[in-house]
């Protein structure tokens, strides 16, 4: 079971794209929308070093943005 956690805002494109490649896989995941819950902003500094979306965190290792390939290797 992969615990896969995606920071998002609401008009992010890769955000979009990235939930719906989870939904086609069948895979669950928690999302933290940033624009209803801007105060978590800092972790997805801390995890990335940056304040882009999205972040995706995959059983602790950290995609910058919809990166496939790694979101593939990493959910291995």
């Amino acid at each position: 079971m992969n615990n896969i956690l995606i920071y998002t805002t609401p008009t992010c494109h890769f955000c979009h794209m990235a939930k719906e490649y989870f939904k086609s896989k069948g895979i669950k995941y928690e999302e933290v929308d940033l624009a209803k819950n801007p105060e978590r902003g800092q972790e997805v500094i801390q995890k990335s070093g940056q304040f882009g979306v999205p972040v995706i965190e995959i059983n602790g290792k950290i995609v910058i943005g919809f990166d496939r390939p790694k979101i593939d290797e990493y959910l291995k």
